[in-house]
């Protein structure tokens, strides 16, 4: 009796939620659903509509300068100290110089990396970090096009979108007590931090997955690929950080697990989408990234722009997708700036002082299937 007592009691509070609602004008919001996967297997990507409208709203690309008429003098040949540029026509220097402006530091103006009074100073180290920013750009539109970035590339706006420093960067993140020296006993986890969803997984996943430029270490295996062990398996923690990689990948790109992985085979790549083997290329992209042009700038960042230990601000997906599947909705941002789909000087050819690397290597070869 008591029972039953319970179970209508249930069903009229569930009449009286629902009779609420619906006097409130409550009404499920429209949906938008894309397919991104096998059919049947639940492999789609589902957003409000209006959550749609604002994401994009919210990711456009800017309009490309007007186009000019080459000249024949060389940008190199006309102004001091021209590294990077030296040999794109001086009204394409022009013309790029105030495109990063308006991509960077609308604000701020020339100044930000300029010292005016004398445009070949290099004194500011804003001016040392662009110029090594340039070279990344034309580095991802040429070595990554293939791979990664298509035709559609990337210039300062897709990270910076008008701001000097982009808003998702991250730093190697020592735990709370490392001013101490006490090492906490917690594993790297149970922290609330926005990196992995405010979750309980480690939270410096970065450090491990994208800090590092040997590309052959730190490779993401979480599943068996026998019904039995043959090796010595992985501790549970390295499954913990394979989780918050992805928990940061999916929304860094706004999507979930199922847009590269069909959930009843995680780790069949057969069974996959072709975004995993593109995700899987920008795993290895941004560790060349941040180890050939992000961290050896460390020593150009004056104290307050580098992190607790000392790191300079690194880049993750975040950085260029901003919570879109493709950078600024997949709009194609260099075609109409040909210096920056092509490597005009060697890396290296700037003073060392300037935080000039050798030429980096090829990107690495597709996964094994």
């Amino acid at each position: 009796m008591k029972t039953l007592l319970l179970v209508a009691a249930a069903v009229v509070a569930a009449f009286l939620t629902i009779a609420q609602f619906g006097t409130a004008g409550w009404t499920r919001p429209p949906i938008l659903a894309q397919q991104h996967g096998f059919r049947g297997t639940g492999m789609d990507q589902i957003q409000t509509k209006a959550g749609a409208a604002a994401l994009k709203a919210a990711n456009v690309a800017p309009a490309p300068a007007e186009p000019v008429e080459q000249g024949t003098d060389k940008a190199g040949a006309v102004y001091q100290n021209v590294q990077v540029l030296k040999d794109v026509s001086v009204e394409e220097f022009n013309r790029l110089m105030a495109s990063m402006t308006e991509w960077v530091a609308p604000e701020q103006g020339c100044t930000y990396c300029h010292n005016t009074e004398n445009m070949a100073d290099d004194s500011l180290y804003q001016k040392k970090v662009a110029r090594r920013m340039i070279q990344m750009v034309q580095h991802i539109n040429t070595s990554w096009k293939e791979k990664h970035v298509g035709e559609a590339g990337v210039n300062c706006y897709t990270c910076h979108r008008g701001q000097p420093v982009p808003k998702n960067i991250w730093f190697e993140n020592p735990g709370p007590n490392y001013k101490t020296a006490f090492t906490p006993r917690n594993n790297g986890q149970n922290m609330a931090s926005a990196t992995v969803g405010l979750s309980s997984l480690p939270y410096d996943v970065m450090t491990e997955y994208f800090g590092k430029k040997d590309i052959d270490n730190n490779v993401i295996r979480v599943n068996a690929t026998t019904a039995l062990p043959e090796t010595k398996g992985k501790p549970i923690q390295a499954a913990e950080k394979t989780f918050g990689l992805m928990i940061h990948m999916s929304s860094a790109l706004g999507v979930n697990c199922t847009y590269c992985h069909n959930t009843r085979a995680i780790s069949d790549w057969s069974q996959s989408t072709p975004q995993r083997t593109l995700a899987w290329h920008a795993i290895r992209m941004v560790r060349d990234l941040n180890g050939d042009y992000i961290e050896p700038l460390t020593a150009t960042f004056p104290a307050n722009r580098l992190g607790p230990t000392g790191d300079a601000p690194k880049l993750n997906c975040a950085t260029c997708h901003n919570g879109q599947n493709k950078p600024l909705a997949g709009a194609h941002v260099v075609e109409t700036y040909p210096e920056l789909t092509q490597v005009t000087a060697e890396a290296g050819a700037a003073p060392a002082k300037d935080g000039e690397m050798p030429a980096p290597a090829p990107a690495p070869s597709p996964p094994p299937q």
